[in-house]
């Protein structure tokens, strides 16, 4: 039985910021989803609606991961919970059917020649995302050094993930709008299912592991 641990007040401040970062994360990926998906099937871009439907998968992550804080700051040398490691195979089961359905989507649309309306609100929410998730890394990476927390600091190399998918977003979805380059969509749709993959594949590394490194 893991006994409850007293936390100094510094450390009880860095834990609530940790939470609370947890907390945005959840809600951002949620408002985010529901644009990007929103206006990837409205402007019939796969890549934004793609990214929309990874920001939901991101959302049951960030669920995890707010519980896993919440352990931690009370039993630190406690192992992962049930919940966890459900919330991690769920996570990682949706990131692999995403890779499915955009591959898939992807090659069709591809040998289609499918054009998107437009990319424009795949470069304004990517840059959106870019800017928000370099703050998350900067604030998760800050309290996880002052706790000395690798749980915390293996959250923040996580959330790389998401600033390289949004980069590809952003790539595609310029290209497309500057020069019309018919492929960019469908190839940028291609770039977001590998990096899905590779989380995905992370899910059930973390599962069957108690360390909490992220590997990129």
């Amino acid at each position: 039985m893991n006994s409850e641990v007293t936390l100094q007040p510094l450390e009880r401040k860095y834990y609530a910021i940790a939470y609370w970062l947890g907390i945005f994360t959840i809600v951002y990926n949620l408002i985010e989803g529901i644009i990007a998906t929103s206006f990837g099937f409205e402007d019939e871009t796969l890549a934004l609606f793609g990214f929309g439907l990874d920001s939901f998968i991101e959302m049951i992550s960030g669920m995890g991961i707010v519980y896993m804080i919440t352990r931690i700051r009370k039993y630190p040398h406690s192992e992962k919970s049930e919940f966890e490691k459900t919330a991690l195979r769920i996570t990682g089961y949706s990131f692999y059917a995403l890779v499915a359905g955009l591959t898939v989507s992807s090659i069709i649309n591809l040998i289609n020649g499918h054009k998107p309306e437009t990319t424009f609100w795949g470069v304004v929410i990517s840059c959106i995302s870019i800017v928000v998730m370099l703050f998350l890394i900067y604030g998760k990476v800050k309290v996880g050094n002052e706790l000395n927390s690798p749980a915390i600091l293996a959250d923040a190399s996580c959330t790389k993930i998401c600033v390289y998918m949004s980069c590809i977003l952003l790539a595609s979805s310029g290209i497309y709008e500057l020069t019309g380059f018919v492929y960019a969509d469908s190839i940028g749709t291609l770039g977001l299912a590998w990096f899905s993959f590779q989380e995905g594949k992370e899910c059930f590394e973390k599962v069957n592991s108690e360390g909490h490194h992220c590997h990129h």
